[in-house]
């Protein structure tokens, strides 16, 4: 009864933000926004920019918030997350499903009916692949939990892009196919830096299953896959000459430091990677914004050469 009477008195608004991820759902936001205006040539009509983005926030935010429940007794012997809200006690268990299933369904409701019932639908299937099926079995049980995984976390475009269009299309899925490539070598980077870490928790991340220098094979690997599928919006017009060149300089930015982890000598190259891919995927939206906006006529120009 006294710890449940301690929790409760510690946990602050703060607590409950950190259990959404804000960082990771700003990222995811970002690329939800981007794909409701890459799916029309005009303007996003402000309803569908405003309910979408809450209700794809509140949902997110809700998966993320589930990992945290389902993950607290490792995350609380790990030193990166070791100190979030339910692994310390601020937040308990009670109330972290609470705030779980209200936001998870203030999100759904607000989607199924100030946007539309397809983009609930796709949410709610995220909700459930990356709260459930990866977090509870994916994550424990196979070295490609990442990748098999990934696809869940991959989604908010195509989010944005149905909550403009009400169906699914090329271009919507173009752009998730690019997270879902992205999403490897960001994680496994880390995993590298924290190897020791998921080895004694006993989590199967490839560098703990396969070895490092496998790991840094396969980041190289799926590094060049996604600077490829990054070219694909320009040869099919969805993007012009300014988001080319910016994907082609951020990718040989991302290739640099795939070339710093294999050769070894730099022991920062693992954060550092970690780091410059969260850049990389923030700017590779945000230029495929501005280009689409600002300058329509590459996209034209574009569609001429081609």
């Amino acid at each position: 009864m006294n710890s449940i009477s301690a929790t409760d008195s510690a946990a602050t608004w703060r607590d409950y933000l950190e259990m959404c991820k804000p960082r990771v759902v700003l990222l995811m936001l970002l690329c939800a926004v981007v794909g409701m205006f890459l799916a029309t040539d005009g303007m996003v009509h402000w309803e569908v920019l405003l309910f979408g983005t809450v209700g794809i926030a509140l949902v997110a935010g809700s998966a993320a918030a589930l990992n945290h429940l389902i993950d607290f007794q490792i995350d609380a012997r790990m030193a990166r997350t070791r100190n979030r809200p339910v692994a310390q006690g601020r937040v308990s268990v009670m109330h972290g499903a609470i705030f779980v299933a209200i936001s998870g369904i203030a999100g759904l409701a607000i989607l199924a009916g100030l946007v539309n019932p397809l983009t609930a639908w796709l949410n709610l299937a995220s909700w459930i692949g990356y709260g459930l099926f990866y977090t509870l079995y994916l994550k424990r049980a196979t070295a490609q939990n990442i990748v098999i995984g990934g696809l869940f976390g991959a989604a908010p475009p195509l989010f944005g892009w149905t909550a403009v269009t009400g169906q699914i299309e090329l271009g919507g899925v173009l752009l998730v196919l690019i997270i879902f490539a992205w999403t490897p070598p960001h994680f496994w980077a880390l995993a590298i830096d924290r190897v020791e870490e998921y080895r004694n928790v006993e989590m199967p991340m490839l560098p703990v299953t396969h070895g490092i220098e496998h790991t840094k094979i396969q980041i190289l690997i799926y590094t060049l896959l996604t600077i490829g599928l990054t070219l694909v919006p320009f040869f099919i017009g969805m993007n012009g000459l300014v988001y080319v060149v910016a994907a082609v300089g951020l990718g040989a930015g991302f290739l640099y430091w795939c070339a710093q982890l294999l050769i070894g000598k730099n022991e920062r190259a693992p954060m550092d990677t970690f780091r410059y891919s969260i850049f990389y995927l923030s700017m590779l939206f945000g230029v495929m914004l501005i280009d689409h906006f600002l300058f329509p006529a590459g996209t034209e120009l574009a569609a001429q050469i081609l």
